[in-house]
């Protein structure tokens, strides 16, 4: 006997979980503009979601409030899923987010729609209240998210800064405000070894 909110483990549902796992492969190939630590090629978006998963979950206790850090989780690694077909867009690009919003929110409702319905869903909703930002969860989500391409540059001095010209004033303007709105405590420590960077010149024109 199956619980009610339980999937049962044979037919169709089955195969529909299965059909989407296999079509969250293609995020392994959408390449960022970031390169891995001590590799040569640059990261993917699975591993981009990844790795922030692992920093909510290590930087949760920083947060301001009480999170609900398995929902912070799921948000994160839901997120970037629309990129499957949309592709990956530097963080620190001007211009036509609303654009690049519409066609993601496309993407993850095709994708989301290889699941049960009600599987799809649930995944939906949590992709939309990351974009919404209107909770605790999401702006804590949005915090690490922005954050994380900033700690891998500051340890590969710069290396997406300047290969892709992101001045100083660029990375702060566009990373600041979800970061302070999310975790104060990390735009604390950004702040001062930005600065540093900035300094060492580790930034693009």
């Amino acid at each position: 006997m199956v619980a009610e909110n339980q999937v049962p483990l044979h037919g169709s549902g089955m195969q529909q979980i299965v059909g989407f796992i296999l079509e969250l492969d293609k995020l392994k190939g959408v390449t960022r503009k970031t390169r891995p630590l001590g590799l040569a090629r640059y990261e993917n978006s699975a591993e981009h979601s990844w790795q922030i998963a692992m920093l909510a979950a290590s930087l949760a206790h920083h947060a301001d409030t009480a999170l609900n850090v398995p929902h912070v989780v799921s948000m994160l690694l839901v997120h970037d899923i629309g990129e499957i077909d949309t592709g990956d867009t530097l963080a620190y690009a001007e211009g036509g987010w609303d654009e690049r919003k519409a066609a993601e929110r496309a993407a993850v409702k095709r994708i989301f729609g290889l699941l049960p319905e009600a599987q799809g869903a649930a995944f939906l909703a949590l992709w939309e209240e990351f974009e919404r930002g209107d909770t605790p969860e999401a702006r804590f989500a949005h915090a690490v998210d922005r954050a994380m391409p900033v700690l891998l540059n500051l340890a590969n001095e710069g290396q997406s800064w300047r290969e892709n010209g992101i001045s100083h004033e660029r990375v702060v303007r566009r990373i600041a405000p979800p970061i302070q709105a999310g975790c104060p405590a990390l735009w604390e420590y950004l702040e001062v070894r930005l600065e540093e960077a900035r300094q060492k010149g580790w930034f693009g024109a």
